[in-house]
């Protein structure tokens, strides 16, 4: 049912009741004034009459109390009507203060979050395949929006900044110091080492004329040319040999090479200047305009990609967070440790967000009351109650008129009719 359904309605059943009420006092009007008609009454007519008047008188009582909640009586400037429209401040504040004090009272809401296990009835409701799909839907539906809502300029500033500020916190010298001894350990720098081997053979062998020249511009000018070509050739041979010894996995030098990596990151771990220079380092790159290019581009891609896939119905990121819904639905039903875990978050969110601010809510509370037109005020008001208060009439035009009645006998009895 809809709220204006549900309005509709509210109006019918007060109307209904309205009617009702008003038909009780006329009736006991018209009796009241039939029997006056009665010539020579009897004394059941006088009881009759009695407890018409009685109920008549009740009935009047009644209804002037009921609008005199809401409006003044026949329009008339009577004092102390048209309650509820006078009061509209303090009644909001005192609503405001009664929610504050007794619905969000630390005790109230803590004791009534831990009865009511929230956690479990989330898993149960979760689990259940429909109702993953129905948040999933909801979700994609709101993402798109939450991320456009970010002007992009500021939100490239802020993944920028942020993930600089973490790099800058991040000490440098035990990551690498830990990647070396990964490297030494994997052999890797010897793989290196065998590959600069190759790459200085291969250049040595693609430069033997510019050896060869640079040879023969250094001898003087009286040494004949084809010493100069051999000399340049017995070096290159010698250097060509000489990398090929290094080739092998137990030459000196390699156990050179070996000891100095590992001094290497000895050093790194207790020298400040080292440390130092690894954050200058550091420092510059984060500020260089390439990276920050680069973290700009980025971060449009991957927003770009969030907002593909939450677009697309039918991507695999809606069925991967359907799923992820359901599995935590799962391990909340079947974790009592998870939903405990949950509980605890929830509490601490109440006790952090709710319960401190619970003063500000009465007067928020307080201020939408004070700020309603006062006929809507007045509308919604009687809309609820209203039909209890219709009942109040009718009882009190029948309760009157039995009274009556009773009065009458008793008064008979006691002093003869």
């Amino acid at each position: 049912m809809t709220a204006a359904e549900d309005d509709t309605l509210q109006r019918d059943v007060l109307r209904r009741h309205r009617r009702v009420a008003t038909a009780s006092l006329v009736g006991a009007a018209g009796v009241y004034f039939g029997t006056q008609f009665v010539e020579q009454p009897d004394q059941w007519v006088l009881l009759v009459r009695a407890g018409a008047e009685a109920g008549l008188i009740g009935g009047i009582a009644d209804w002037f109390a009921v609008t005199a909640l809401f409006r003044r009586p026949l329009g008339l400037p009577i004092p102390h009507t048209a309650i509820l429209p006078r009061n509209k401040e303090r009644l909001g504040r005192g609503l405001g203060h009664f929610v504050s004090r007794n619905f969000l009272d630390q005790d109230v809401v803590i004791s009534r979050l831990h009865a009511a296990d929230p956690s479990l009835h989330l898993g149960r409701w979760l689990a259940r395949p429909e109702n993953a799909d129905l948040v999933a839907d909801r979700l994609l539906v709101l993402a798109p929006d939450v991320i456009n809502a970010f002007e992009d300029q500021e939100v490239r500033g802020f993944y920028r900044d942020a993930l600089a500020q973490h790099v800058r916190q991040l000490d440098l010298v035990p990551v690498i110091a830990r990647l070396l001894e990964l490297f030494l350990e994997s052999r890797d720098h010897q793989r290196l080492f065998d590959r600069s081997l190759h790459l200085a053979r291969d250049l040595l062998s693609r430069n033997r004329d510019t050896i060869r020249a640079q040879v023969s511009a250094r001898s003087h000018w009286w040494v004949p040319r084809r010493f100069d070509r051999r000399l340049a050739d017995a070096i290159m041979e010698g250097v060509e040999e000489w990398l090929g010894e290094l080739a092998q996995h137990d030459h000196p030098v390699r156990q050179d090479f070996d000891r100095t990596v590992h001094e290497l990151i000895g050093q790194m771990r207790t020298s400040g200047a080292v440390r130092d220079r690894l954050d200058g380092i550091r420092d510059s790159i984060l500020a260089s305009e390439e990276l920050q290019g680069l973290l700009e581009q980025l971060w449009g891609d991957l927003r770009q990609a969030l907002v593909d896939g939450v677009s697309d119905g039918d991507s695999g990121f809606r069925q991967s967070l359907v799923g992820s819904l359901q599995r935590f639905g799962d391990t909340l039903q079947a974790d009592p440790e998870a939903r405990a875990r949950l509980d605890e978050r929830l509490e601490a969110l109440l006790r952090e967000l709710v319960l401190p601010f619970r003063d500000s809510i009465g007067t928020f509370i307080a201020d939408v009351v004070r700020d309603w037109p006062t006929d809507s005020l007045v509308d919604r008001l009687e809309l609820a109650v209203g039909r209890d208060l219709q009942f109040i009439r009718i009882n009190g035009t029948l309760v009157g008129a039995l009274v009556g009645m009773a009065l009458f006998l008793v008064t008979g009895a006691l002093f003869g009719f």
